[in-house]
């Protein structure tokens, strides 16, 4: 899950209207266009401080105020530029008293429209938009670090600006860092740059508010291709290099079935372990979590996903986060079109099948509102589903139109934001309007609306799982052991179907026997490691306790420990132990995964 849940418990109820309820700002009024920063990085006072200065443009010709997202920001003064170009002190402002999770509205009250408003600020110490790790909680443990992380509703809490998806901006930054380290933006980044404490940046493409994002560290860099590079701790560079060396067939393969990559580079920033997701598409430099690199490629799924958010996403975006699906079903769909041309279809299959199958189980037990495609962001409904709506299109209406149909998709909404209606009027118009019956609008707001899974859904069939199925049975049920598995050359999407499909009360004598024969409690593959410690919390295998621990205590990925930390919580000693352990883990979370545990922790 990629949103703050308390932003879900926000939203409106599903079936209305993409309204974002989620901004103070009124873009009908007046509206970002280029966005400059001036910033400081104080790693003693944590803080950045500085300016942001705001292109406007002014929709409605009598408003006269401009209102900015803010979160906890300390506002020292504010200058608005005059018909000569000329800033001058705007005396009229003042900041509204904070909104459970939405900040406070910055109402600045102008003489004239100006076109150009500046901020003077300083960010909260305990911003939740920023991440600042001490040098012991980095892999160099020689300096500190600083990472951004502004979806959905967190770029508020370092930069005055409209927060929604609504409004797109270009924007240049200078950043000035402590010596020695290197700071890369969500721009363009500059490989050679001298750690001169000085940086400056342009974005010269639009990007909503939430792909804003910064990070400072001691940051090396490697090459991977001529318009891709990693960007990691110096111990890790070599290896991140390596497990990405495909990034430029990925591009490639995007470009060949949905059209140019508009972005010019495409670099990867490998995040320390507290990085709450598996990554994040600021655009030029995804953020990427180091516990998808494992040696093998197995999991460089999570730089697909990433990678077509240049196209679904970053380029076409929802305009309100009630219609977040367009983005990321979109993108979970792209992802396993790139996966299948670069690494096969039964990986990509296996894939989706494995993610079906979570999904399934996920709806068993989920309210009705957390299974429904728009409005949702309380479950994978918009990454799963929304990629299993598109996968249904194209089964509908065959492969080479349904990618047709994409390609001009993205090249006539390129570089908006859109919601859900406009997505089905160019649906009907320009796929299903030219074949009449193939796919009705009933079926439409069965997939959008309606929860569940329609029963039409196609499936892909997978040998490989079908033989998997098999030996598991015949290993629960004693008629092969362990080392007549032969699991021990198995891949990624292998153990993780296997594991998946054991029974949640297995006994301990086969967990045992599979940890003897495979060291999967030692196991460095953390989507493994998740299914592992998951099941042995579920059945009692207590030998993985201390494993277990390690991996909670420096693995900050939500996805991977707050699933742990539930199934710890199911009985009161678990409970207990899952609290210890939280209070020594917590300083190195992210504010994301911090308020997730906590909300699985609560009395």
């Amino acid at each position: 899950m990629r949103l703050l849940f308390l932003v879900a418990m926000l939203l409106p109820p599903a079936g209305h209207a993409a309204v974002d309820k989620l901004t103070f700002s009124r873009p009908d009024r007046v509206r970002t266009t280029a966005l400059d920063l001036d910033l400081k990085v104080s790693f003693k006072s944590r803080q950045l401080v500085g300016s942001a200065t705001l292109d406007l443009e002014w929709m409605d010709p009598g408003a006269r105020d401009l209102i900015l997202d803010t979160d906890s920001l300390k506002i020292s003064r504010i200058e608005a530029a005059g018909a000569d170009r000329r800033f001058r002190p705007v005396l009229a402002f003042e900041l509204d008293k904070p909104v459970r999770e939405l900040g406070s509205a910055l109402h600045i009250h102008l003489a004239e429209q100006s076109r150009r408003v500046r901020v003077f600020y300083a960010t909260s110490a305990d911003a939740p938009g920023l991440q600042w790790l001490d040098p012991q909680q980095t892999g160099g443990k020689k300096y500190p670090f600083l990472y951004s992380q502004s979806e959905s509703i967190a770029g508020r809490t370092w930069v005055p600006l409209q927060d929604t998806p609504s409004v797109r901006f270009t924007y240049t930054a200078r950043i000035r860092t402590p010596k020695a380290l290197r700071a890369v933006m969500s721009a363009d980044n500059v490989a050679r740059h001298p750690l001169d404490g000085d940086f400056r940046f342009a974005m010269r493409q639009r990007i909503p508010s939430y792909l804003l994002a910064l990070a400072v560290g001691d940051i090396a860099v490697k090459e991977t291709g001529p318009r891709s590079a990693v960007y990691a701790e110096p111990q890790a560079v070599a290896a991140a290099a390596s497990e990405f060396a495909d990034v430029e067939t990925m591009i490639k393969t995007t470009e060949d079935l949905y059209g140019p990559y508009r972005w010019d580079r495409y670099d990867i920033l490998v995040m320390p372990p507290s990085f709450p997701f598996g990554g994040m598409e600021n655009p030029r430099m995804t953020f990427a979590t180091p516990t998808i690199i494992v040696g093998d490629k197995s999991l460089v799924s999570v730089i697909a996903h990433e990678l077509a958010h240049s196209w679904s996403g970053n380029l076409v975006t929802m305009s309100a986060w009630p219609d977040s699906w367009l983005n990321e079903g979109f993108t979970t769909y792209v992802q396993y079109r790139i996966v299948e041309a670069v690494y096969g279809r039964s990986q990509s299959d296996e894939e989706f099948l494995i993610a079906a199958n979570l999904l399934r189980k996920e709806f068993s037990t989920a309210p009705t509102a957390e299974q429904i495609l728009v409005g949702n962001e309380e479950s994978d409904a918009p990454y799963t589903k929304g990629a299993w709506f598109l996968r249904t299109l194209e089964s509908r209406f065959g492969r080479a139109r349904f990618d047709a149909f994409l390609r001009d998709y993205f090249d006539h909404f390129e570089f908006q934001s859109i919601d859900t209606t406009q997505f089905v009027g160019y649906l009907k118009s320009d796929l299903l309007d030219k074949d009449p019956g193939k796919f009705s609008d009933a079926e439409i707001d069965a997939w959008l609306r309606e929860p569940g899974i329609p029963a039409e859904a196609p499936l892909p069939r997978s040998r490989r799982f079908a033989e998997l199925d098999r030996l598991r049975d015949e290993f629960l049920a004693g008629t092969i052991d362990a080392a007549q598995l032969d699991a021990g050359t198995w891949r990624s999407q292998e153990w993780q179907y296997f594991l998946d499909q054991m029974p949640p009360g297995v006994a301990t004598s086969h967990l045992q026997a599979l940890d003897a024969n495979y060291h999967l409690t030692a196991t460095h593959n953390a989507t493994i490691a998740l299914r592992w410690y998951r099941l042995a919390i579920a059945s009692g295998y207590t030998v993985a306790n201390a494993q277990l621990r390690e991996f909670l205590l420096h693995n900050g990925r939500a996805s991977l420990v707050v699933p742990l930390y539930e199934g710890l919580a199911k009985t009161t000693d678990g409970k207990r132990v899952a609290r210890e352990i939280y209070a020594q883990a917590k300083p190195g979370y992210h504010f994301v995964t911090r308020q997730t545990v906590e909300k699985v922790l609560a009395p």
